[in-house]
């Protein structure tokens, strides 16, 4: 579908991006010659009363927040074909997911950028807004004097995005799972009988906090590894503050976003003057290190990763996904903010320590799809699960960007996350690809000894219709707590390639495939699948899933089950 040439009195530029409900548009007005974003309610949800006011009740929030922290709306209406719109000021720097592209910031930088996107969440908490989905992507760097070149850390830091936000008087009662893996607070998935409170956003800035100072997504609530084990020269009082905003236990937390803020400022002043620790700054780091009484705080150092050690994939840049470089390790490293002591000119700075490996691929799939996260409505369709020899009900999803749909049994379809992924999870060139988890719990993903169902898939850029180095890529990878896999060549349905089957795997099996289409296009997949040890039962899930596998054009989504 062609772009539209006018969005009202707005003269369309190009698209900025799309997801499941919307797509961005960068646009000019004319009439004060400045570039604006125009958000417009995607067609195939027009006639969807529910979805309309929940695209609306987002402008209606952004404006009732009215910070400078917060993208400013603009302007609101309608096209011909009824279809809503509102216009938002442009973010033109991108988003702190696409600052993650490049690699972790430098400590100071991350700090501030953490403590920007808190001010403007405790703009919304004042508001009485809480928005349950704080993720790299949804938080928007712009220049200070617009577009054009900038001095980098001195961007405008803007929070958006209130697809999930709710009243913070209306939040108890929660239906839907909402938020993104390793962002969402535990509370979240199973709400206290008195509803949610401002503390699931500050448990996000936390994991906000934790991937920009390591390149790692956290693990799950309860689970987190010691920010300090992926990176040995963070200082004390940053390594303590996130620990304390990652508790599962609400009250652990910093009460609100504002609190969480001027503590970071505080931490950011100590590393800012070398000492690595400012007035306050410094006051929980007994408590993260010995933990807390009721073992509310996890993760200190010499805990191990809840994950068996694979070995290394090949290195790669830092991508969004929670994939680290791999390099050797290093020592602790000495503040290099602190002057040399010699008369002579001063050494040059050492260089930024890399970060250590953390996740394997066992565990690296479920948090590369970080995005939304939504509870499934009850199962829907048939299908015949050629093991049992009988029809079995099924689940068939789309991903945020209808490029990607998934068959997987019912009892898996309980949750998704649909936030896509990086093909440098698993060794390949990084990039920004659809991927999509399913799973009985979405949250619990990670970690291999939660028994959790399910599925991840995740497309891949073939190239020149080469899927060499795709099975390659999956040929490598190592689950070292699992048995030697089985390796079977698949040529059924649409695709063909290759599938490795580990078993005994913290009592699961699973199941690895690099796909490639048989009509030669050049759009393959990567599908990981775990299920419980049953081999006829695994045997009827992996074929439901490998067989409905489908990668269609961007933006031809269809409505989720």
């Amino acid at each position: 579908m062609p772009p539209p040439q006018r969005i009202g009195r707005y003269l369309v530029q190009r698209r900025l991006g799309s997801g499941a409900f919307a797509v961005v548009w960068l646009a000019q007005d004319e009439r004060l010659q400045a570039p604006v974003a125009v958000k417009v309610l995607a067609d195939n949800w027009a006639g969807r009363l529910d979805i309309r006011e929940r695209f609306l009740s987002e402008a209606r929030l952004l404006r009732q927040a009215g910070s400078g922290g917060v993208v400013q709306v603009y302007d609101i209406g309608e096209l011909e074909d009824d279809r809503p719109y509102f216009v938002m000021e442009y973010a033109d720097a991108g988003t702190v997911e696409d600052l993650l592209m490049a690699g972790p910031p430098p400590l100071a930088e991350a700090l501030r950028l953490v403590a920007g996107a808190a001010t403007g969440v405790a703009a919304l908490h004042a508001a009485g807004i809480v928005h349950r989905d704080i993720k790299p992507s949804n938080v928007l760097l712009k220049s200070p004097g617009g577009p054009g070149p900038v001095r980098a850390g001195t961007e405008r830091v803007l929070v958006a995005d209130l697809g999930l936000a709710k009243d913070l008087a209306a939040s108890s009662g929660l239906t839907v799972v909402a938020g993104s893996a390793g962002y969402m607070a535990p509370e979240q998935s199973d709400p206290p009988p008195g509803g949610i409170d401002a503390r699931v956003d500050v448990y996000g800035l936390g994991a906000l906090l934790y991937h920009l100072v390591t390149a790692t997504v956290p693990g799950p609530a309860g689970r987190v590894l010691d920010p300090a084990e992926l990176r040995p020269d963070l200082p004390a009082p940053v390594r303590a503050l996130a620990l304390r905003a990652l508790s599962p236990a609400p009250g652990d937390r910093p009460p609100n976003a504002a609190d969480f803020a001027r503590e970071l400022e505080a931490v950011r002043a100590g590393v800012a003057d070398g000492t690595g620790v400012a007035d306050g700054a410094g006051e929980w780091e007994d408590e993260a290190v010995r933990g807390p009484e009721d073992g509310a705080v996890r993760g200190v150092r010499g805990t191990p990763s809840p994950s068996p050690d694979p070995s290394p994939v090949p290195a790669t840049p830092v991508p969004a996904t929670p994939v680290p470089v791999a390099p050797t390790p290093v020592p602790a490293a000495h503040a290099p903010e602190q002057p040399h002591p010699a008369p002579a000119p001063p050494a040059p700075a050492p260089p930024r320590p890399r970060l250590r490996p953390l996740l394997p691929t066992l565990t690296v799939l479920a948090l590369a799809a970080v995005g939304t996260t939504l509870a499934l409505r009850a199962s829907g369709g048939g299908g015949d699960d050629s093991s049992a020899g009988k029809r079995t009900a099924s689940r068939r999803i789309a991903d945020a960007t209808g490029a990607l749909h998934l068959t997987v049994p019912a009892a898996w379809g309980r949750e998704y996350a649909d936030g896509g992924w990086d093909p440098a999870a698993i060794g390949l060139p990084a990039a920004k690809e659809p991927g999509l988890t399913v799973a009985t719990k979405v949250s619990d993903w990670s970690d291999p000894e939660s028994g959790v169902d399910g599925v991840f898939a995740g497309a891949v850029d073939l190239g020149a219709k080469d899927a060499a180095p795709l099975t390659a890529a999956v040929e490598a990878l190592r689950h070292n707590d699992c048995r030697s896999p089985k390796e079977e060549e698949w040529d059924e349905g649409e695709w063909k390639g290759v599938v490795r089957t580990w078993t005994g795997c913290a009592g699961h099996r699973l199941s690895e495939a690099a796909l490639a289409p048989k009509d030669g296009g050049t759009r393959g997949a990567y599908v990981q699948i775990r299920c419980a040890e049953d081999g006829d039962a695994c045997d009827g899930a992996t074929r439901k899933v490998l067989n409905g596998l489908e990668l269609t054009p961007a933006g031809k989504s269809t409505e989720r089950p």
